[in-house]
């Protein structure tokens, strides 16, 4: 199926009220139809609803749409995007681990890479996106993965999918990137070779800044990765907690299936029946919307690129941007999502421009309909100093947009007028 019908019809088999539109199960719990069906459902011998904790049919809905328009094996739905990150990585790496990542994240990404995973036993290595070589000389024996984003933010890179990947492959060491500004729609990364997706659903994937939450994804055949590699251990051996279940022997895919029964289980991350409800609506437009946004956004990023106050655009829809290849490799059509960045000569010139717009809004989101206006470096990435902001792409004078879907023309004659202030 394509994209629009998946987006519409994953994952949802009618109930026996045959609703069109997919129920909201309001529950915390379900009733077993006695002790055996109980018994068998926590040894995985039946599968079915057992707690929300651990599953919820509104929730299965979601998680199964969102798998397939990743063209994944399974998904796990979190509370929030950030969840969906710390579980991808606890789920691989444990104290004494170290992770590789790419020095070009979202700057809560970046305080929970380098800050607080730190707290838990495993560091961080850093990598500049634009050269992946360097990811040789920072793995060792006990790194676990290599994360990055397909579509930075806000430094607006492209990743070279293939070749992160390859290094990765080479090493036997997991991959996990964050999707969540391309989204399924423009890029689907497993298809490419990453192992595990993840996403903030809060953004484009609501698409009016409506609910908090995030997924994950695995990637068809993972389950070969992990066996016998002893970088995972912990799926090849008993799990002490789960009455000895041994991931990869299980014909369940593994990696949602553990941070399930593990780290969902256990760390309670879980995402509301409602929130999942919500998701669901927003999938039903995403294809429609992502193509306006990387249209709003295309004609914006041009007009930007010829203004003279302007001294860069980051959009990888144009074609003097660097990134212009990888997104005519890796993004379908070429479109570029509508999240773009741009640069003027000082932090105070920056914040006169955000201070002085009228239809764009001053919040620190992303992917909503409405257009939104941020100031990185007093906001998102405020936790880090001019050298750390310099790493990762984030000059002070840096001005990101999250690009709606209002009439471009509008949204340029209010640039217009902000620069004027």
């Amino acid at each position: 199926m394509k994209q629009q019908t998946r987006a519409l019809h994953s994952g949802y088999t009618k109930d026996t009220q045959s609703t069109m539109a997919v129920p909201i199960y309001q529950t915390t719990a379900y009733e077993f139809r006695d002790v055996e069906h109980a018994a068998n459902l926590f040894a995985l011998k039946e599968l079915g609803n057992i707690y929300t904790r651990l599953n919820n049919p509104t929730t299965d809905v979601f998680e199964k749409r969102f798998a397939e328009m990743e063209e994944g094996e399974a998904a796990l739905a979190t509370s929030s995007g950030m969840a969906a990150i710390f579980y991808a990585i606890a789920n691989a790496a444990e104290a004494g681990d170290n992770i590789v990542c790419a020095a070009q994240l979202y700057g809560g990404t970046l305080t929970q890479t380098a800050h607080t995973l730190k707290r838990f036993g495993i560091e961080v290595r850093f990598f500049d996106v634009h050269n992946p070589e360097a990811i040789h000389a920072l793995i060792d024996a006990r790194t676990k993965v290599i994360f990055f984003e397909t579509l930075t933010n806000p430094s607006i890179d492209v990743a070279d999918i293939h070749q992160i990947c390859a290094i990765a492959d080479k090493y036997g060491i997991l991959t996990v990137v964050d999707n969540t500004v391309a989204t399924p729609v423009l890029c689907r990364p497993l298809t490419h070779g990453v192992d595990v997706v993840v996403h903030s659903a809060s953004k484009y994937t609501t698409g009016q800044g409506l609910a908090i939450g995030g997924i994950m994804v695995e990637r068809k055949g993972l389950v070969e990765k992990l066996r016998a590699n002893p970088r995972y251990a912990h799926f090849n051996e008993p799990d002490a907690s789960y009455h000895g279940l041994v991931y990869v022997d299980v014909p369940l895919p593994p990696f949602t299936l553990r941070a399930r029964l593990s780290l969902l289980r256990d760390l309670g991350a879980v995402v509301s029946p409602f929130n999942s409800w919500l998701f669901i609506q927003g999938l039903e437009t995403l294809p429609l919307r992502m193509r306006e946004h990387s249209h709003n956004a295309l004609i914006v990023a041009q007009f930007l690129e010829t203004h003279p106050l302007v001294s860069k655009v980051n959009y990888p829809g144009l074609k003097s941007n660097a990134n212009y290849a990888n997104a005519q490799r890796y993004f379908d059509g070429g479109a570029s999502s509508g999240l773009l960045s741009f640069e003027v000569e000082s932090f105070e010139k920056a914040k006169r421009i955000v201070d002085a717009v009228q239809i764009f809004s001053l919040v620190v989101n992303i992917g909503d309909s409405k257009s939104i206006i941020t100031h990185p470096a007093s906001t998102t990435h405020q936790q880090l100093n001019s050298e750390e902001l310099k790493a990762c792409g984030v000059p002070a004078g840096l001005i990101r947009l999250s690009i709606g879907l209002e009439a471009p023309v509008d949204l340029i004659d209010d640039l217009k007028q902000a620069f004027e202030a």
